[in-house]
Order: C-alpha cells, then structure tokens, then sequence
C-alpha cells in the first residue's frame, strides 16, 4: 500500500517520433480552443438571450457544458505532455481526471435520453406541452440527469478508496477507472467480480437510456408521419427539430464503437488505439455546436445578432 497523497502515476502517452512533439502540441491546442469558443459561444448566447430561455436550449446548454467537462478533463494534460514530456501524474489529480472523464461519458447519454423526452412531448402532446414541461419538471430532468451520472461513477470510484496499488505505469493518454484497478494488489477474482459488476452496470444504464431515446423516436416517427398526412409543414418541422438530437446521438455512439473495436483488434496500433479513444472527447464537442448552430434557426439569428452588436461597440 502507499500514501496516496505522494504516490504518482506514470501516463505513458502517445508514441512521438522526434521533431513532432511541437505539432502535435499545435494540433491539441487548436483543437481545445475550438471547442472551448464553439461551446462557450453556445453558452454564453443561450444564457444571454431571453428568448432561449426554453426546455430545449436548456438541454443544449447541459449538454455543452458537459463536452466542455470531458475536453478539460483531457486536452490540458495531453499538451502539456506533448509540450514538455511530463509523464507523471500526482494521484488525487489522476482521480480527479478519471472522475470527469466517466462523468462526461454517462452525462452526455443522460442528457441525451432527457433531450429526448423533451422532443417526444413536444412532438406528440403539443398542446399539453407546456402543462407537463414546466421550468420545475424541466430543471428536475436536467437535475437528475447529471445526478445518475454522478452517483453511478461516485460508486464506481469508491473501490479505489482502499485498494493498494502495485504499479504505476497507465498505458494510456489518460486516467480512467479500469486503467487505475488494473494496477491494484488485489486478487484477480476480485477485480474480476468487481469489474463485472461495473460493466453490467454501464450496461444496464446504456441501454435504458438506448430504450428510452428509441421510445420516444419511434413515437415522434409515428405522430409525424400521422399529421403530415394533413400538413406536410409539420413533417419537415419535426425533422428540423428532432434530426440534430438524433444526430449527435449518434456521433456520440459511433464515436464509442470505434473505441471499443480498436481495443478488440490486437493489429491494430498502440497509437491509434489512444488517438480514437481522444477523438471522444474533442469530435463530438466540437461538432455539436455547429449541428445546433446550423439547424436552430433561433440559435443561429440569435448569435448573429450579439456578435453584430459586439463588433459595432468596438
């Protein structure tokens, strides 16, 4: 056992040849920059503008302030460790990294599956919409969104509290709950039980929320395709509404397929195995402020309009 509050670990980080560390250090800070601007714009607009004061936009703002929680748990650390070769990481900090790291992962389905019911509502109870989705019910579902995410990780964590670590070396660009009890004194069986228990976890609340997000498409298909038949407006109304959601729904699920067959390919690199696993955390980020941008006509009008008044004071 150690004295946790010395022990370090050892992130071993990418393979760099000679000479590319600088470049690779240009690539990751563009990257945290575009999506620190992308979201913070997202944001900043949305807390701004009156008018986006609903469900929806308040979901979005969730959901941004989430990918901006998994880029920092992240890109910080990876360019300091392309700009100056740090490897060692204190264990509080490595925890800590590892915490928001799952916290954004099962955040951003949560959210996803609140986004979801809020579109099912709003699509099949238009009339009673602002009955059931009032400020109450809707900070409620944004409220327990996160809150499921971060008692299920908070549980997970805690077997970390006592169990005594007999390595250092984290094969990988990042601190995550598996690396870390991959490194523990425990028996095997134990670890073994205790990661079956994790992952039948994980699984269960990945495919509730999968359960829920497909309830509530298939009801809006069915309640679409009904009321197209005597408007066809409304049709291309819920598809402009509803196709962003599913989108990066999606992004966020094929992004975690990749990673998941990467690591079930032994051929494949090292390198490329850690290079799909950071696209999670800067792909979706940076490309679902842009999805919303171009399909919320009042998003895009809206930031439009304050960055019009910015440039005009100045």
């Amino acid at each position: 056992a150690h004295n946790k509050s010395f022990f370090f670990f050892l992130l071993e980080g990418f393979f760099v040849p000679p000479g590319y560390d600088s470049l690779l250090f240009v690539l990751a800070l563009l990257s945290y920059v575009a999506v620190l601007l992308g979201n913070g714009l997202v944001v900043s607009i949305i807390v701004l503008d009156k008018n986006l004061h609903r469900p929806m936009f308040v979901m979005v703002c969730n959901l941004v302030l989430c990918d901006l929680l998994g880029a920092t748990a992240v890109l910080p650390r990876l360019m300091v460790h392309f700009l100056t070769g740090q490897k060692r990481m204190a264990y509080y900090p490595a925890i800590a990294q590892a915490f928001s790291v799952h916290t954004y992962g099962v955040a951003a389905q949560t959210i996803l599956g609140a986004m979801a019911y809020d579109r099912y509502i709003a699509v099949c109870e238009p009339l009673r919409y602002h009955a059931i989705m009032t400020s109450a019910r809707l900070h409620c579902c944004c409220a327990l969104a996160w809150l499921v995410a971060l008692l299920l990780i908070a549980v997970l964590f805690a077997f970390h509290a006592n169990v005594p670590l007999c390595g250092r070396t984290i094969r990988h660009v990042y601190c995550s709950n598996r690396s870390i009890l991959s490194l523990a004194c425990t028996p095997t069986t134990v670890n073994n039980i205790y990661g079956w228990l994790v992952n039948s976890a994980e699984l269960q609340a990945v495919t509730g929320i999968f359960l829920i997000i497909a309830f509530s498409y298939i009801r809006i298909l069915q309640a679409s395709l009904k009321q197209g038949q005597t408007d066809s407006n409304v049709r291309s109304k819920v598809f402009q509404t509803c196709g962003s959601h599913l989108v990066i729904y999606l992004l966020y699920e094929i992004a975690s397929v990749i990673i998941i067959l990467s690591y079930r390919f032994p051929s494949v690199s090292p390198n490329l195995k850690k290079f799909f696993s950071i696209m999670f955390f800067i792909v979706p980020p940076i490309i679902n402020p842009i999805i919303y941008g171009l399909v919320s006509k009042e998003l895009r009008s809206s930031i439009v309009k304050h960055l019009t008044i910015s440039w005009q004071r100045l």
